[in-house]
């Protein structure tokens, strides 16, 4: 089979995105396909229709490959596509849209607001600790965590360095205090819950992508009912967004507050295949290889045809 691995492109993510693109590209030689990679550009619709590919597998991260933005450039160009289709993937890539889909499907979420970056240096825009986030970034970029004695300053200081200083617009949530778990779904299947140990700091880019920075306890030590209550919850936000293939949904849980205290933050249409990623390591701990699951993958794009 010619299989095109889409890769790179200009997003924060970038390099994290070339990693799993070669790590899948080698999976698929393994496999026996007939692999091009291609390192997105603005000529990625001429050089698709050069490889002619049978299924593109979609390794991008952030915009514009998991916006709906590639998505719909492969459905124009009738190509079959792994994960999410254009709509699924617009969605998911915007908090705030995701909350406002998945919240009366009763999926417990952090209250949020947007706001005016410039706003932040006048007043918080809620009692500390809360929050900021960029509303469709992904891998933890652009987050900071406001407390008491954060050295942000109080109102935020406009000269220190934050995700103020770069996006117009931020996220405002309530942090919420205790454990980071995450729950990838495979097909219609969720896989297992892992609890996410940062050594220090908190699980920003560099603690997701650097060996060593974060422990990773699969299957997570959990209550029976937050364990159940957080598969339950990933595969009801992968069915009601519509993914397809695979996706990861990220949540704070507080402790103290039993499985009421079971927060999703957001879901990841296009989870990292590196080798420090979750799903390959959700999906080993079911027994299924790295090759297994790239498999999986392109057989999911195959049954589900070219439309998003």
């Amino acid at each position: 089979m010619k299989v095109a691995v889409l890769m790179g492109g200009w997003s924060a993510e970038r390099e994290v995105s070339l990693t799993s693109g070669h790590g899948i590209a080698e999976a698929c030689r393994r496999l026996g396909h007939d692999v091009t990679e291609i390192d997105m550009d603005r000529d990625v619709a001429v050089r698709l229709a050069a490889a002619a590919p049978d299924v593109v597998f979609n390794a991008l991260h952030g915009n514009p490959g998991e916006d709906g933005s590639v998505q719909g450039l492969l459905d124009i160009l009738g190509l079959r596509y792994t994960h999410s289709g254009v709509t699924t993937s617009a969605i998911a890539i915007d908090k705030q849209l995701t909350k406002r889909v998945l919240e009366p499907l009763g999926i417990r979420m952090p209250a949020g607001r947007m706001v005016p970056s410039e706003s932040l240096y006048q007043a918080d825009p809620l009692p500390r600790p809360y929050v900021l986030k960029p509303v469709n970034e992904g891998s933890s970029v652009g987050v900071a965590i406001v407390t008491e004695d954060c050295n942000y300053g109080n109102p935020i200081r406009r000269e220190v360095p934050g995700p103020w200083g770069e996006f117009s617009e931020l996220l405002a949530e309530p942090f919420i205090a205790g454990k980071e778990l995450t729950v990838a779904v495979l097909g219609d299947e969720p896989l297992a819950v892992t609890e996410l140990k940062p050594v220090k700091g908190f699980y920003d880019y560099d603690a997701k992508y650097t060996d060593g920075l974060t422990i990773h306890e699969c299957p997570a030590q959990l209550p029976a009912d937050v364990e159940a209550s957080a598969l339950a919850m990933a595969l009801a936000a992968h069915r009601g967004l519509g993914c397809r293939g695979t996706s990861r949904s990220d949540f704070r849980w507080d402790p103290a507050l039993g499985e009421a205290g079971l927060y999703l933050l957001e879901i990841n249409t296009q989870p990292g295949m590196t080798p420090l990623s979750l799903v390959p390591e959700q999906a080993r701990y079911r027994g299924i290889s790295y090759d297994q699951l790239v498999q999986r993958l392109i057989d999911a794009a195959l049954e589900t045809g070219a439309a998003g």
